[in-house]
């Protein structure tokens, strides 16, 4: 009897062990799990620890948990805020995985749902599967020894929730998906500091770890208010959204930026960088994206056969009001963009954007059978401009939206056939708007 009790009470103290372990294991995550990029036989996925440890992903098709496959293990560093990436490069196409977290070999127990799914290969097959995604812009999250005073900027964190019941497959961030404050773009820590600070927010964890993200950036992920290619620190705030973002790639032709672009099923995704090699309108050539960037582009959609090509670039494209920092303000290179989409007959275009904190759906006849969308998202969690007075000539009746939204684009139908719905949300999940764009004819 002496002896039973011994062994029951070491098994005892061996499960409590076992759990503290896991809880304590807990406390070395910041942020994340997030889920990045997918493909048909790898998806990246992303975390953050709060100091030096060894993580990895255990994951398995959904259903089949008797067979798992593990990614290469990393150690976080701190010269990259403790973030690293880890490649699920054992999936295989069309599946759902389950995964879990593991930091120091122990496995951490967290209160959400952990999945990720690879692309279906589908061409030569069968239709293109349906599928939605989110976009947004402009997410303050305070921070108030760093805000200005006064009223707190953000707000409305529950809007991330909201995207979250709605299930969407993947989260398009349009850029100001932080805010760089005076503190903080002068310096590495100040940087890092801000775009950890934002990505801990508690209601953004458990959207981020079962839906696919990629990510743009605009003038406040990238340095100071309206900063261009002058930006004496764009290569830091350039490294440290190559640290927290798990895009397919960065920058084209051996050149530096953001600029990447995916396919989506039946979709591609042209995202752009509109501030590493912006000129200012006042200077001699003035641009936004610069020659090579604005050349590979016009081949890039020259060359895709998508039912829609989606432009994602920070600032609003189609908006024909010369205010703030819409492509407007750049008459020639916006024209030279709408003049190649017209001579060489790309049809299917919609910008996606952001930075203006309202919405709105704009739309542009080229011919007789080519339009040319801009959907506009923003703010997230900064606040809304509710007194928006400009008269957009190609804004649709009815899509101004004055308060905090996200937007769900939705793609459903067969061959030929196929339909993109946008729908926006305030940030409890009500419907503000709704609008049907038709695939082009080809």
């Amino acid at each position: 009897m002496p002896f039973l009790n011994k062994t029951f009470a070491i098994l005892t103290l061996s499960i409590l062990l076992c759990g503290s372990a896991g809880f304590s294991q807990k406390v070395f995550l910041q942020s994340g799990p997030m889920v990045g990029y997918s493909e048909m036989r790898e998806v990246q996925l992303w975390i953050q620890t709060t100091e030096s440890a060894e993580v990895k992903i255990v994951y398995w098709e959904k259903g089949k948990a008797d067979d798992k496959f593990h990614t290469i293990s990393e150690v976080t560093a701190r010269d990259k805020a403790f973030a690293c990436k880890l490649l699920a490069d054992q999936v295989l196409p069309g599946k759902i995985y389950e995964y879990e977290v593991w930091i120091n070999r122990i496995r951490i127990e967290l209160p959400y749902r952990c999945e990720f799914r690879s692309q279906t290969l589908w061409q030569w097959r069968t239709n293109a599967p349906d599928f939605n995604f989110v976009i947004g812009s402009c997410n303050y999250v305070n921070d108030a020894p760093f805000d200005r005073p006064g009223k707190p900027y953000g707000g409305d964190y529950q809007i991330f929730t909201a995207i979250d019941s709605m299930h969407p497959e993947m989260m398009l961030w349009l850029g100001d998906n932080i805010y760089l404050r005076e503190a903080d773009w002068n310096t590495k820590t100040g940087i890092y500091y801000r775009n950890t600070h934002t990505r801990s927010l508690p209601e953004m964890q458990s959207l981020i770890a079962h839906t696919h993200n990629y990510a743009i950036w605009d003038d406040h992920d990238y340095g100071p208010n309206d900063a261009d290619r002058s930006f004496v620190h764009k290569d830091i705030t350039l490294q440290a959204f190559k640290d927290f973002w798990p895009n397919p790639s960065f920058g084209v032709d051996d050149k530096p930026g953001i600029t990447t672009q995916f396919g989506y099923n039946d979709c591609d995704f042209f995202a752009l960088d509109n501030r590493y090699y912006r000129k200012s309108k006042k200077s001699k050539n003035p641009s936004i994206l610069g020659k090579h960037q604005l050349n590979w582009l016009i081949e890039a959609l020259s060359s895709s056969r998508a039912t829609f090509k989606f432009v994602v670039v920070g600032g609003q494209f189609l908006n024909s009001v010369e205010v703030y920092e819409n492509h407007s303000n750049y008459p020639e290179e916006r024209k030279y963009i709408l003049d190649q989409l017209a001579k060489r007959d790309i049809k299917g275009v919609i910008f996606l954007d952001g930075d203006r904190h309202h919405g709105e759906i704009s739309q542009l006849l080229l011919n007789d059978n080519n339009m040319v969308y801009d959907i506009t998202s923003s703010p997230l969690t900064s606040s809304a401009h509710r007194k928006v007075k400009e008269e957009n000539l190609y804004r649709v009746k009815g899509s101004l939206i004055k308060e905090r939204h996200f937007t769900r684009l939705s793609i459903s139908g067969k061959r030929g056939k196929r339909k993109l719905k946008v729908e926006y949300f305030d940030s409890d999940g009500k419907s503000l708007f709704q609008y049907l764009i038709d695939q082009p004819k080809y």
